[in-house]
């Protein structure tokens, strides 16, 4: 007797869903994306601006780039995410589609909805694709965990309150509680 056969989607089926219509590509299979909160928006809007002055401020050659921002993290047909923010330190994985491959930092803010994906299948994807750092927010713990990919794969967990260092920046601290 023959296995059911899964069916695996591309990029091409993520480009002609309905306008509109948000997801992600993991693998082959589609992940639906429901709209933001507005708790959400104001600390994705509030890290990317506090982010985006830094890099402005220091003359860096990074990029950051706000959802809905296109990332082919293995460059292939069946992987295509939208980071809540993406930084992007080299400019030949960038051009008008997006970034192919790995960004060099990604936040993604938790919803109720999104905690299984982004704590355990995107954190496994992006730590494989090379991604150097990458951040989990959660407003409804006010808790963000960070993980250093690039140093020694640890992790820290920080409270809002808390004074957050940027790995790939020696010199950018993040406290969320005071950008909202």
């Amino acid at each position: 007797m023959a296995l059911a056969q899964r069916f695996t989607y591309t990029i091409e089926d993520i480009y002609a869903l309905p306008d509109g219509q948000r997801a992600e590509l993991i693998d082959g299979q589609i992940y639906d994306m429901s709209p933001p909160s507005k708790t959400h928006q104001k600390i994705s809007g509030s890290l990317f601006a506090e982010i985006h002055n830094y890099i402005r401020k220091k003359k860096g050659n990074c990029e950051i780039f706000a959802a809905p921002f296109a990332v082919f993290i293995n460059d292939d047909e069946r992987n295509y995410l939208e980071p809540d923010i993406s930084v992007i330190c080299n400019p030949s994985k960038l051009d008008e589609k997006g970034c192919h491959g790995a960004p060099d930092w990604v936040i993604e803010i938790l919803s109720p909805g999104t905690v299984r994906i982004d704590c355990g299948i995107k954190l496994f994807k992006y730590r494989s694709a090379g991604v150097r750092e990458y951040w989990t927010v959660n407003p409804k713990l006010q808790t963000v965990s960070v993980y250093d990919f690039e140093h020694d794969e640890k992790t820290e967990q920080y409270s809002f309150d808390d004074d957050i260092p940027v790995c790939i920046y020696e010199d950018l601290i993040i406290r969320i509680s005071d950008l909202l």
